[in-house]
C-alpha cells in the first residue's frame, strides 16, 4: 500500500517547481524582492484580479534577457543601488498610470545598459590558485564563484650542484589582495617528489616569498612546498623539486675540507629566508620608489656632514697646538 505525502507539502512541491521552470531567475530575482515587485503591479492594474497575474508574468518576461548575466563581483552593491532606482522609477510611472507593458521592458533595457558599464571581472589565469579578483556573480541562481583551477600548482624542477646556492621564489601569476598575506614553508625529503601533504613537514625558520638553502648537500633532495594564505586562507601551494648533483663543488679543496672535520662543521638542512643585500635590494624592481630615495638622499646627506666635522675638527685641533 503506498503511503501518500502530507496536504501541506504538495502545495510546497508545487511551488519549488514552478520557480526552477521559470525563465526569471535573472537580476531581477536576485536585486529587487516580491513585495516590491507585487506592490508595482497592484499600482499598475489593482489589488486583486486577473491583471495582476498577467502583470506579474510581464515584469519577470521583460527580465528574461538577463537570465545569464554575469557580473564581477565586487560591483554588487552598484547593481543593487540602480535596481532600487528601478523599482523607484517604475513605481512613479504606475502612479501616473502608465502601462506596464511599456514600461517594464524599457525598465530591462535600462538595466542591461548599466550591466554593461559595469567593471568586467578579471579573467582567470592558469594553472591553479583561488583567485579573489576573478570572482563572479551569476544572476541564473544568484551566486558567486571563482575560476575552475585547483589550488595545487604544478610542481617546479629546481637543479642545483652538491655546495652551491637554491633559491625558490613563491611568487604567482595573478593579483594577490595586498594586505594579509602570509607565507608558510614545509620540506618532504628523502628524494620524493610529491604533491602530497601527508609527506610534508614545517620549516618554521622560513618566512617570506624568498626563501633559499647553502650551502645545498645531498640531504636536501625532495619536494619544498610554499603555501601563500590571505587572512589565513590558502591562496596556492607551489612546490619546487630540488634536485643535487652528487659531484662536489667547483673550487672545494682538501684544506677545506679538513678544516671542515676540525670545526665539526655541519650543513644545514632547513630553509632559510632570504636576507638580501643592498645591492640586491636595489636590483630588484620598484625597490627606488620616492620615499627609499629620500631615505638614501638622508643617509648620504648624514654621512657627509660626519666627514665635514671630522676634517673641521681635525684642522681646529692641528691650528691649536701651532
Amino acid at each position: 500500500m503506498v503511503r501518500l505525502a502530507p496536504a501541506s507539502a504538495v502545495p510546497c512541491a508545487l511551488v519549488a517547481l514552478s520557480v526552477l521552470r521559470a525563465p526569471a531567475w535573472a537580476c531581477l530575482l536576485c536585486f529587487t524582492s516580491y513585495s516590491e515587485r507585487l506592490r508595482i503591479c497592484q499600482t499598475f492594474v489593482g489589488i486583486e484580479g486577473p491583471e495582476l497575474q498577467k502583470c506579474e508574468e510581464a515584469f519577470t518576461a521583460a527580465f528574461a534577457s538577463l537570465l545569464d548575466t554575469e557580473i564581477n563581483y565586487d560591483e554588487r552593491s552598484h547593481l543593487h543601488d540602480s535596481f532600487t532606482q528601478m523599482i523607484h522609477s517604475l513605481q512613479e510611472v504606475a502612479t501616473a498610470q502608465g502601462s506596464f507593458e511599456v514600461a517594464f521592458p524599457d525598465a530591462a533595457e535600462q538595466m542591461r545598459k548599466v550591466i554593461l558599464q559595469l567593471k568586467e571581472a578579471q579573467a582567470c589565469i592558469p594553472p591553479c590558485g583561488l583567485q579573489e579578483v576573478a570572482r563572479r556573480f551569476r544572476c541564473r541562481g544568484c551566486y558567486s564563484h571563482v575560476c575552475d583551477l585547483p589550488l595545487d600548482c604544478p610542481v617546479q624542477d629546481v637543479t642545483v650542484n652538491r655546495g652551491d646556492q637554491a633559491m625558490f621564489s613563491c611568487t604567482v601569476n595573478f593579483q594577490l589582495p595586498k594586505e594579509e598575506i602570509t607565507y608558510s614553508w614545509k620540506f618532504a625529503g628523502g628524494g620524493v617528489r610529491t604533491q602530497d601533504l601527508a609527506y610534508f613537514r614545517e620549516m618554521p625558520r622560513a618566512h617570506g616569498y624568498l626563501a633559499r638553502i647553502r650551502p645545498v648537500q645531498p640531504t636536501h633532495r625532495g619536494t619544498f612546498s610554499c603555501v601563500i594564505s590571505h587572512d589565513q586562507r590558502p591562496l596556492a601551494r607551489l612546490y619546487f623539486f630540488l634536485n643535487v648533483t652528487s659531484r662536489p663543488p667547483r673550487g672545494e679543496t682538501e684544506l677545506q675540507v679538513l678544516f671542515r672535520e676540525v670545526l665539526r662543521w655541519a650543513p644545514r638542512e632547513t630553509i632559510e629566508p632570504w636576507k638580501p643585500s643592498l645591492g640586491e635590494l636595489l636590483a630588484k624592481p620598484g625597490a627606488l620608489t620616492l620615499s627609499n630615495q629620500c631615505l638614501l638622499g638622508a643617509a648620504a646627506a648624514l654621512a657627509s656632514a660626519g666627514v665635514t666635522l671630522l676634517v673641521w675638527m681635525f684642522f681646529r685641533w692641528y691650528f691649536s697646538g701651532n
